[in-house]
C-alpha cells in the first residue's frame, strides 16, 4: 500500500470519527439515553451516505483512489459503527432485560440502514445527470 493513501484513509477516519460522535451525542442530548438513538441515526445516516456515494461513482464520479478511499473506508467506516451497535444491543438485552426493544433496534437497524442506501442511491440517480 502506499503512504498517500494510508494517510487518506486516516483522515477520513478521524474526520468519521468526529462526525460520529458529534451526530451521536446530539441526537442523544434530543431523544434521551433509553434506548440507542444516537448510534442508530449515525448507522441510517452513514448507510445513505454510502448509497449516494456508490451511485456517484458508478455513474459520474471518478475521484483519486486516496480521495475515494478516505470517504469510503475513512470516513464512512469511521462515522457508522458496528461494535457501538453490539454494545447498545447486549445493554438493553442482557444487562437491562429490554429484549423487546433491544429486537426493535436490530430489526430498525438492518431495516431502515438498508431502506436508507437505497433512498442514497435513488437520491444520487435523481441529482445526477
Amino acid at each position: 500500500m502506499n503512504a498517500v493513501l494510508i494517510l487518506s484513509i486516516a483522515v477520513g477516519g478521524a474526520v468519521g470519527a468526529v462526525g460520529r460522535h458529534v451526530v451521536s451525542t446530539q441526537v442523544t442530548h434530543w431523544l434521551g439515553h433509553g434506548f440507542p438513538y444516537g448510534t442508530l441515526v449515525v448507522n441510517i445516516l452513514g448507510s445513505f451516505l454510502l448509497g449516494v456515494l456508490a451511485e456517484t461513482l458508478a455513474q459520474t464520479w471518478s475521484p483519486p483512489p486516496e480521495l475515494r478511499d478516505a470517504i469510503r473506508v475513512g470516513f464512512l467506516g469511521a462515522f457508522t459503527t458496528f461494535s457501538t451497535f453490539s454494545l447498545d444491543l447486549y445493554t438493553l438485552v442482557i444487562e437491562r432485560q429490554e429484549v423487546a426493544a433491544g429486537t426493535a433496534y436490530v430489526v430498525a437497524s438492518v431495516v431502515l440502514g438498508v431502506l436508507a442506501l437505497v433512498l442514497g442511491l435513488a437520491a444520487a440517480r435523481l441529482v445526477l445527470p
